[in-house]
């Protein structure tokens, strides 16, 4: 099962591959990982998709992780009510016969075109991961020349922040 888990950690060198390399060395996959500053200049949030078939095993993540002196506090937001995103750019192939089918398209999606040129177009488009992959479904018809995605972040809904682990 997939679990997301927020890592809040001291903003310092390293501190990503530290966690990067510790969750690894335990066989855990890392499905996606994204970091940035937090409302706290100091802070880093890392928010971190591992598979792990049980919760002994993500248990295990997490001790293993709050070892880690940089580590400030860990949360499952897969166990909490959470909201999930991940942003993509898409750069499919557009000429002009099939320029206004793609438009339509990404209007359908809620997306936007960020670039246009005479044989291509680059889309982005924010929302859930499931969001994203129905709308590369739908263009590799057109011809799908690069995807780039940002991973998942994800924040837990309402005005209290979930509680670490």
């Amino acid at each position: 099962m997939k679990h997301t888990l927020a890592v809040l950690v001291e903003n310092r060198p390293g501190v990503l591959t530290h966690i990067s390399g510790l969750i690894s060395r335990r066989a855990f996959n890392i499905e996606s990982i994204a970091a940035s500053l937090t409302e706290e200049s100091d802070t880093t949030r890392i928010t971190i998709d591992v598979e792990a078939d049980d919760e002994l095993e993500l248990e295990q993540v997490v001790n293993q992780l709050s070892k880690l002196i940089n580590v400030i506090k860990i949360i499952n937001l897969t166990a909490v009510d959470s909201i999930h995103r991940e942003l993509a750019m898409i750069k499919v192939k557009a000429n002009p016969h099939t320029r206004s089918d793609i438009v339509d398209i990404v209007d359908i999606f809620r997306a936007k075109i960020v670039d246009v040129n005479r044989q291509t177009m680059v889309i982005e488009l924010t929302g859930e991961p499931s969001k994203i992959d129905a709308l590369c479904e739908v263009l590799i018809d057109y011809g799908i020349i690069e995807i780039v995605r940002t991973g998942k972040i994800a924040l837990s809904r309402g005005p209290v922040p979930a509680k670490d682990m």
